[in-house]
């Protein structure tokens, strides 16, 4: 494939990310910011990857180009919608009390030709919004959309950091969720704290999914947690693998504990029908 068919990311505000295809040809770096296609008009935003790893990213579909490279005066006007943008959040915000909608508003974001106008907002039920749709567009004579999202596309809109001292993985990298249970925290041997496992948002970390398949390939070396133990004439119960040090630690039935290989473990498992 030619170099016209690079495919480049593109951050926008709020960490939401589009693939495009550079058809032009044009220099491009990551950190660059640009100007690309919309569904109406043109937006602009900063290259965050570049080549194949975006491949991955692409969805289906048709992908839009990127047109031209920002200029000083984009740069100018983009801040210019930042401020826009603040203003329309707090005019937002008032309409919504005048109309006694029950909802949150998260965010607005402004596209950069201002052809349109998203407002993001959470809520525990469908809203019937319609009359602040129309409020809104004879206000800002342009397109307005209300977008309802939940809690983890919030704290991706707003960012911050996570309990482990870095950006939140959602807002950093991650272009969609994946579906976390406590059986991921569980099957990592981790406390059920809800302090401990949840993220901004107040849903389970993304980041439990991510070495769960390290854990399970760990332990099926292992008998299963809870098992039965005859080591030295000694009876106990498998309590905990460390998958670090590579070793079990048995609870004897004296109270005693000790920490085994994982071979050893598995000569001392006995099956449920022996106990």
């Amino acid at each position: 494939m030619g170099k016209n068919t690079k495919l480049v990311e593109v951050v926008f505000k709020g960490e939401r990310r589009v693939v495009y295809r550079n058809r032009n040809e044009l220099d491009i770096n990551e950190g660059d910011y640009v100007v690309v296609e919309a569904d109406r008009g043109h937006d602009l935003g900063r290259v965050s990857f570049i080549g194949e790893l975006v491949r991955l990213k692409r969805g289906k579909g048709e992908t839009k180009s990127v047109v031209r490279m920002a200029e000083e005066g984009d740069i100018k006007k983009l801040e210019d919608n930042k401020k826009k943008e603040q203003d329309a959040f707090k005019l937002c915000k008032e309409k919504i009390e005048k109309f006694n909608l029950d909802m949150k508003l998260v965010d607005v974001e402004q596209q950069f030709d201002g052809s349109k106008i998203t407002f993001y907002f959470t809520a525990a039920q469908r809203v019937d919004f319609r009359e602040l749709v129309k409020e809104l567009a004879s206000i800002y004579r342009t397109r307005i959309e209300l977008r309802q999202i939940g809690v983890r596309d919030e704290a991706k809109r707003l960012s911050g950091f996570g309990i482990c001292g870095q950006k939140q993985c959602c807002s950093a990298f991650l272009t969609e969720f994946e579906q976390i249970t406590t059986q991921l925290a569980k099957n990592q041997q981790l406390s059920l704290n809800p302090s401990k496992i949840s993220g901004n948002c107040g849903r389970l970390l993304c980041c439990l999914r991510y070495e769960e398949e390290t854990y399970q390939e760990v332990f099926e070396a292992y008998p299963p947690m809870g098992s039965h133990i005859r080591i030295n004439k000694k009876s106990g119960t498998l309590c905990y693998i460390n998958m670090f040090q590579n070793q079990g630690q048995v609870r004897f039935e004296d109270n005693t504990s000790e920490w085994f290989p994982p071979k050893v473990l598995r000569e001392g498992f006995v099956e449920s029908n022996e106990k």
